[in-house]
């Protein structure tokens, strides 16, 4: 068994609706990690002109079976701020989805570090208020299993990641078992190292005809796995 998760981040609107169509087209959810306040986004950030989405595209993503999930309050490095302010940022940003994300409960989220950044206080931390939290780790986790809190991703940019992701697919297929927690943005010209529509496409058609492969997004993989006790 070989579990896939493109996990995009930061709610880039062009992107997340041409993403959502791709994964319709083979019956199946994508998996974003938006800011509840992405106004306040630093005006510095990558790709800062790209227009992100809101919550009353993300509830209409989810009813179309995509899964919603929290990126921070704001685009914050929460591995370079003092804990109080980062929890408060994490606290912010977990009330803001239950009030505008229908049907949210922090219980079965998995908070998506900005920047893939955290700190050990932090991780300690979080399984009290989340189901599971993904930040910078191995990229090939264990499958999903009961107790798991931890998802290690990666990625590559700031240019197109293809062969990195590729090569980062061949890893985990070559693997008796594994799950792949590949972290994304945009597409095309959008985000940190971005993949093209048409790779995205291609990619999706030939990983559904690999009978071991499952691409689950990060929540239901972990999901799947309390279904299996």
């Amino acid at each position: 068994m070989h579990i896939i998760t493109l996990s995009f981040d930061d709610g880039f609107r062009q992107s997340n609706l041409c993403i959502a169509q791709a994964y319709e087209r083979f019956g199946l959810s994508a998996c974003f990690n938006v800011l509840a306040a992405p106004e306040e986004l630093n005006p510095h950030e990558y790709k800062w002109d790209s227009p992100r989405g809101d919550f009353a595209l993300w509830n209409e993503l989810q009813a179309r079976g995509h899964e919603i999930m929290p990126h921070g309050y704001r685009h914050a490095n929460k591995g370079e701020l003092p804990l109080a302010e980062a929890q408060d940022l994490i606290t912010r940003c977990l009330e803001v989805f239950r009030q505008r994300l229908d049907g949210f409960d922090p219980r079965r989220a998995v908070f998506n570090f900005p920047y893939n950044s955290s700190t050990p206080e932090l991780e300690a931390w979080l399984p009290s208020v989340v189901r599971a939290f993904r930040s910078r780790g191995q990229m090939i986790n264990p499958l999903p299993h009961p107790g798991q809190v931890r998802l290690g991703t990666g990625g590559y940019g700031p240019d197109n990641c293809e062969a990195h992701l590729d090569a980062t697919i061949e890893e985990l297929l070559a693997r008796p078992s594994g799950w792949l927690v590949y972290n994304t943005h945009g597409l095309d010209d959008e985000g940190w190292g971005p993949i093209s529509a048409d790779y995205l496409d291609r990619l999706l058609a030939r990983l559904v005809r690999m009978q071991s492969v499952r691409l689950l997004p990060g929540a239901r993989a972990l999901l799947s796995a309390a279904a299996a006790l």
